[in-house]
Formats: structure tokens, C-alpha cells, sequence
């Protein structure tokens, strides 16, 4: 017995085992059409998630075989309209497509809504890529997919579940990598002139800024989350998830060849996915360019100059593309420009990028709170590799090596002991600024030296005209200049590190000895590894001092127990003796005073004993 027709406001009092039934009949004959409908009206965040997936079910094993043959959407097919009104089957095919246009509007709603289970939303999810797969006659239906991303984007609900779907068994494919870079660029080029004027929605509707810095970091961990392409080397064993419309024209004329047709289908297969991996290259980067136009967060924009180096760069067509986005983030200075040397070293060095102010930027950045940063570690030996050049001059090598050693009385002992690494580098690499170590200012003959020295300093100024600067132990070096050129550092000497050898924490005063080799032979020396000090802390010097063999300790001990709790050394000329049980205070003096005076109140004690030293001294 077939159940009763549905009525508005029913819904609930249909069971489990009606929704059953109707999509049995659904699936027996076309004479139940209109079951169709009302398992529709069950497809929602609302209902009970029995009902939900028992309706999916039947709706699924529906549609899956109409897929192909479902006309276009309506507004891609306004030329039908004229055949639709003659043809009956063409008329129920265009009501078909438009109840599973409802249908996949429906899915997307439950996955993007926050009221429906996780268990129910993977099973949903699961049923729009199986819709993504078939939705074109077998190829990619790139549509739906885009409004299935464009709902992860806006959706108010946390997305991890999804993204933890799309990684784990979906970003493997890669024509879903592809369609997710176009489907990211569309949004993000629609989200462009909307964040420029703080508003963002669709349709009629406005949100605050607030809402476009969340679009902004919804795309940002989607483009995270799919693998590097360097994953995809070997492209032509890779899944496709569908039949894809990438290698639809390199297929449909390699495979008519008579008794050839299975070998042509593979070279047509392996010329595909070679193409694909350029496809998906230029997708790449089209992407991620655009969404570093964006006026990023601060934290999006921290991360993505964390990873740019290692995740983007080496993947894009064209690298020196980032040349703009990377020197603006350099110049704002801070933790920011810290972050953007990595990705701007790398364009320098392999990628050919010229950076006239890259030594005077760097320059800037030594401040003693980068040795308290998060990421110092990979500043610091970044910093190491920038000075390895040969070809730098003598003053900017100077300049780094005195404004280092300056850094090095205010900087916790793991940062004094990288700066002594890198101290040991720079005067091993430049022996020209070796004249540091020891310098000597001798009237005229250390004038005339530096005046030497100077001709090969451009930009360099004189100071000799002032009277302090002629004084012995005057310090021509200026800490504050942030122009490398003009901190007079070939001047100056490493007197910084010679204050170490006196330094608190043991570990610093020892490797600072390492400083008095003769480090402008090379063959008898060897640069240290920066990255053994880079990540280095307190915890670590108090590890390694503790794991650290010594034959003899230090040790304070007394040969007897004491008596007193201070002995009559710490007092010269002080005695305290007890007779008849009163304390007395005897005063001695090599001028002959001595006084024994009775125990009085403390205050008057204090006076008393201030007043026998002023009159014994007088």
C-alpha cells in the first residue's frame, strides 16, 4: 500500500519506513514521479538525519543514471526553449534538471550548515563529488564544484571536517587540484574590489570587514592544504577523478586508429598529463598571485611568508613574479621583513633578482630583540649565508661584524654565543677587516692608517676635526646609524668581544676563545656551522653544561665547622667579644684609638660607633 500523499507540515509525521517505501517506488517505475518532490522537501539542515540520508540514498541511485543525458542548465540553454514546448521528453529531461539543480543545492546547504552531524555531512559530501564526477556527461562538472567551494569559503561553520575530506581523499586527484586553483582565483577576483572598499557579500548583502578577512583565510587554508606539486612528479601515474575535459581533445584523436586503439589511448594518456602538470603549474600560479594581492591579515600574512620559501617559489612558472610583493613586505621592516628574507633571498640567488638596498635593509634588522624572535633561528643563518660573498666590501663586512659585537652586551648568552659564530665567519671569509681585532691609535701614524683605510669607504665622513674623537679609547663606530656606509666601523675595533672573555655565563667566555686563532690563514681554520647556535636558549647551555665532563670543580668549603657568622677578615680592625655575658665593642685603629663601650639601644649604638670613627679619623 503506497503511503499517503504528503501536505505542507507532514513532513514530520512520515517514518522512517514510508520514506522507504516512496523511494522504492521512485526507482520502480516513472509512474511515481511525484515522490520525487517530497523526498526533495526531506533534504534539509532540519530534518532528522535518518530521514536525510534515507532520502539522499534514494535520490542518488535516481539521478546517477539521468546525469548524462540532463540537458544544460536553463540559462545555458535559452535556444530550447522554443523545442522544449514541443517536446514532451525534452520538457520532463528540463524538469529533471531543474530538481537536481535543487537537489545539489540542497547537499551544499547541509554541508555548509553547522546543525548537521559530521557523520552525515562526510556522507554528503561524498555524494557531490560522486555528482562532480558524472555532472558532464563523465567529465568534470567544474560547476558544482565551484559552488561547493564557494560555500567552504562563506560557510559560517568550522571547515576542518571538509578540509580533512578534501585532503585526505580528494586532493590526491589531480583535475581536482586544478578545478580547486580556478574555483580559488574566481572567488578571490571577486573578492578583490570588494575588500578595497571594506564590504563583501553577495546579492544585496553587506558585511563588515570582518567578514572579508575570514573569506580571506578560508581560501588561504584550502590553498594550504592541497599537496606541492612537486608530489606529482611522475604525473602520468597519477588518479584523475573523472574522465576530465583537460585531455578530451588529446584523446578524441589519437584513439580511431584500428588494432592501435589501446596503444593509442596511453600515449594519448601520458601527452595529457603532461600537459596537465603545465596546466596546473599556470593555475598555481595565477592563484596565488592573486591572493597576495589581497590586503592580507597579519597572520595570513605572517604564515604565508613562513612557507612562501618552500610551498609556492619552487612551484611557480614564473618566480620573479613575487619580486613586487616580496620587496614590499622587506621594506616595512620588523618581524615581517624578517620573515620575507628567506623567499627574497632565494630570488636573488637563483632567480637572478637585483636588490641595490638588500645589505642596508639587512643592516637595519640587527636589533637585539631578533635574538628573542620566534623564527631567529633561520634569520640568523640566513644572515650567515648573505655575508658569504666574497665580493662584499670591506666596510659593509666591518659594519655587520662591529654592529654584531654591539649587539652582543645586550643579547641572552645563546645569542652572544651565535654572534661569536658569526664573528669567526666574517673575519675568516673578509681578512681585510682583521685590523678589528687589535687596533692601536698612535698619534699621526694611526691617523694617517685610517686615512688610508678610508679612501676605499665610499660615503664615508671624517670626524677628526672633533677634540673627543683624537682622545685614546674614543669609539668612532656610530651604533645608531642604520646607513652601513657611514657607521664609520673600519674605524672602530671588536672591543665588545673582549669584554666576553669576563662574561657571566661560563659557555661564552670559553668559545670566545676561539676568536684568537690566526683566522686570516684559511687552510688552518674552518668556518662554523651557524645552525649548531641557532636555536640555541637557556634551557640548552644549562643541558649541555650539565651533560659537560670536568676533571676539577671549583668548590667553597670550610676546613672547620665556624663558630660566628662572620669571621674577623670580613671586619679589619672590628673585634666583638663577650664579657661577664654583656657585648662589648672595641674599636681598633692603626692610629692607636680604641673604646670598649657598653651595649646601648641600636639607634644610639649605630651613632656612637660613627662618631668614634669620625674622631679617630680626624
Amino acid at each position: 500500500m503506497a503511503p499517503a500523499p504528503i501536505r505542507s507540515g507532514d513532513g514530520k509525521k512520515y517514518k522512517l519506513k514510508d520514506l522507504k517505501a516512496l523511494g522504492h517506488q521512485l526507482l520502480s517505475s516513472r509512474a511515481h514521479i511525484n515522490n520525487l518532490p517530497l523526498l526533495l522537501t526531506f533534504v534539509t539542515p532540519s530534518s532528522p538525519p535518518q530521514h536525510v540520508l534515507e532520502s539522499v540514498l534514494s535520490l542518488q541511485s535516481f539521478f546517477t543514471p539521468f546525469i548524462p543525458d540532463l540537458p544544460p542548465p536553463p540559462s545555458a540553454s535559452s535556444s530550447l526553449k522554443g523545442e522544449t514546448q514541443k517536446d514532451p521528453e525534452l520538457i520532463y529531461r528540463t524538469w529533471l534538471r531543474s530538481k537536481f539543480d535543487e537537489f545539489v543545492r540542497s547537499l551544499i546547504d547541509i554541508v555548509a550548515s553547522s546543525e548537521a552531524e559530521d557523520t552525515l555531512k562526510e556522507i554528503v559530501f561524498d555524494t557531490i563529488m560522486e555528482f562532480v564526477k558524472l555532472g558532464k556527461g563523465g567529465s568534470f562538472q567544474s560547476a558544482i564544484y565551484h559552488r561547493l567551494i564557494h560555500s567552504i569559503v562563506n560557510m559560517p561553520a568550522d571547515i576542518d571536517l571538509l578540509l580533512e575530506l578534501l585532503s585526505s581523499k580528494y586532493f590526491k586527484y589531480i583535475d581536482i587540484c586544478y578545478f580547486t586553483y580556478i574555483s580559488l582565483e574566481k572567488l578571490i577576483q571577486k573578492l578583490e574590489p570588494k575588500v578595497s572598499t571594506g564590504n563583501i557579500g553577495d546579492g544585496d548583502g553587506r558585511h563588515p570587514r570582518a567578514s572579508s578577512e575570514h573569506s580571506i583565510h578560508r581560501v588561504h587554508r584550502i590553498m594550504s592544504h592541497i599537496p606541492p606539486l612537486g608530489c606529482k612528479d611522475n604525473i602520468s601515474d597519477s588518479e584523475m577523478w573523472s574522465g576530465s575535459e583537460l585531455n578530451a581533445k588529446e584523446t578524441s584523436g589519437l584513439s580511431k586508429a584500428d588494432g592501435k586503439q589501446l596503444k593509442s589511448e596511453k600515449n594519448a594518456n601520458v601527452l595529457s598529463a603532461a600537459k596537465i602538470a603545465k596546466k596546473i603549474r599556470l593555475k598555481f600560479t595565477k592563484a596565488w598571485l592573486s591572493f597576495l594581492r589581497l590586503p592580507l591579515p597579519l597572520d595570513v600574512y605572517k604564515e604565508v611568508l613562513v612557507n612562501l620559501h618552500q610551498a609556492v617559489i619552487p612551484y611557480l612558472s614564473n618566480p620573479i613574479m613575487l619580486c613586487d610583493f616580496l620587496t614590499r613586505s622587506y621594506d616595512i621592516g620588523g618581524v615581517v621583513s624578517v620573515l620575507a628574507l628567506s623567499s627574497l633571498f632565494i630570488l636573488m640567488t637563483q632567480h637572478g633578482l637585483e636588490y641595490p638596498n638588500f645589505y642596508e635593509k639587512l643592516y637595519a634588522l640587527l636589533q637585539p630583540s631578533i635574538f628573542m624572535a620566534k623564527h631567529r633561528a633561520k634569520f640568523l643563518e640566513l644572515l650567515d649565508s648573505c655575508l658569504k660573498s666574497h665580493l662584499l666590501p670591506a666596510y659593509l663586512a666591518a659594519a655587520f661584524a662591529k654592529k654584531l659585537s654591539r649587539m652582543a652586551l645586550s643579547v641572552p648568552p645563546s645569542g652572544a654565543l651565535m654572534i661569536i659564530a658569526l664573528i669567526h665567519n666574517l673575519l675568516r671569509r673578509h681578512p681585510s677587516i682583521n685590523c678589528l681585532v687589535h687596533k692601536q691609535e698612535d698619534g699621526d701614524t694611526a691617523a694617517n692608517e685610517q686615512a688610508k683605510v678610508e679612501k676605499d669607504i665610499p660615503g664615508s665622513e671624517k670626524d677628526d676635526s672633533s677634540d673627543v674623537s683624537k682622545k685614546l679609547g674614543f669609539d668612532h663606530f656610530r651604533d645608531e646609524e642604520v646607513n652601513p656606509i657611514k657607521a664609520n666601523a673600519m674605524r672602530s675595533s671588536l672591543w665588545e668581544i673582549d669584554s666576553l672573555r669576563h662574561h657571566y655565563c661560563p659557555p661564552v667566555s670559553r668559545f670566545v676563545l676561539s676568536l684568537e686563532n690566526d683566522l686570516t690563514v684559511r687552510a688552518k681554520t674552518t668556518e662554523i656551522n651557524v645552525k649548531d647556535f641557532s636555536s640555541g636558549s637557556y634551557a640548552t647551555i644549562f643541558g649541555d653544561e650539565m651533560r659537560r665532563r670536568v676533571k676539577q670543580v671549583p668548590l667553597a668549603f670550610y676546613k672547620a665547622t665556624p663558630s660566628s657568622l662572620f669571621s674577623e677578615s670580613d671586619f679589619p680592625g672590628w673585634t666583638f667579644q663577650y664579657e661577664n655575658g654583656e657585648e662589648k665593642n672595641i674599636v681598633n685603629d692603626n692610629s692607636g684609638c680604641g673604646t670598649t663601650t657598653d651595649i646601648i639601644p641600636e639607634e644610639q649604638n649605630e651613632l656612637s660607633a660613627k662618631r668614634q670613627r669620625v674622631e679617630c679619623s680626624s
